[in-house]
């Protein structure tokens, strides 16, 4: 890939980049961390870079109409964007296939080496101490509460996929499944470093929000 065409690619990330938690940098890592697995295989690289810098760019999209998927629209720019540059057919649908297969909560999942790579490495950036990080400053972007309660104050543990948002949900319904979901070992071998973190990070937060006896006080005070 030509300085020229990494250049493109890369501006038009940032034009679509609004997104707090999928920001520039996020990208940055992700295409950093499938650089490094990809290190280990035969790749088509220059596939595996524009998938990496495209895969969000449907985020405003799904920000603006939630009805939408992120991945897919995403997969729809990405194709689009990269004809326009001139690239062959069946590359163009390669980074196309990349985009829309990187989602976690999706029943499509990757097939090619590329998309399993892209997959891992957006993965990875949600597991330990860079998944706590980015969840709650998504969760704070969305207007989403750390927890909810029950009536009684106990913490509402309904994290089922219908169960209102929050950060609780987003660490039971998502980030504590990702460690078993990488498709390459290397990429595994990281995420299980970083589990650790995460699940004494999570046994703290439920120890310090515990406010089971508030119900008791309140009633003292009527």
């Amino acid at each position: 890939m030509t300085r020229e065409v990494f250049a493109s690619i890369r501006d038009y990330m940032l034009h679509m980049a609004d997104n707090a938690a999928h920001d520039y940098l996020h990208v940055y890592r992700v295409l950093y961390q499938a650089m490094k697995i990809a290190e280990n295989y035969e790749v088509d690289r220059d596939v595996l870079i524009a998938a990496c810098l495209l895969h969000d760019i449907g985020r405003k999209a799904q920000l603006e109409d939630k009805r939408l998927c992120h991945a897919v629209e995403g997969g729809k720019l990405a194709y689009a964007f990269m004809q326009a540059l001139g690239w062959e057919e069946e590359r163009c649908r390669h980074i196309w296939d990349c985009v829309t297969t990187h989602r976690f909560r999706s029943d499509n999942p990757p097939k090619t080496l590329e998309a399993k790579i892209l997959f891992d490495a957006d993965k990875l950036d949600v597991t330990g101490a860079l998944g706590i990080a980015r969840s709650l400053a998504y969760e704070g972007q969305m207007g989403e509460p750390l927890y909810r309660v029950e009536e009684d104050f106990q913490i509402d543990r309904d994290f089922s996929k219908e169960a209102p948002p929050s950060f609780l949900k987003e660490y039971n319904f998502k980030l504590i499944k990702l460690y078993d979901r990488f498709y390459t070992p290397e990429a595994a071998r990281i995420a299980q470093k970083r589990k650790a973190l995460m699940e004494a990070y999570y046994a703290e937060l439920l120890e310090e929000i515990d406010i089971s006896d508030m119900a008791q006080i309140l009633e003292a005070q009527e």
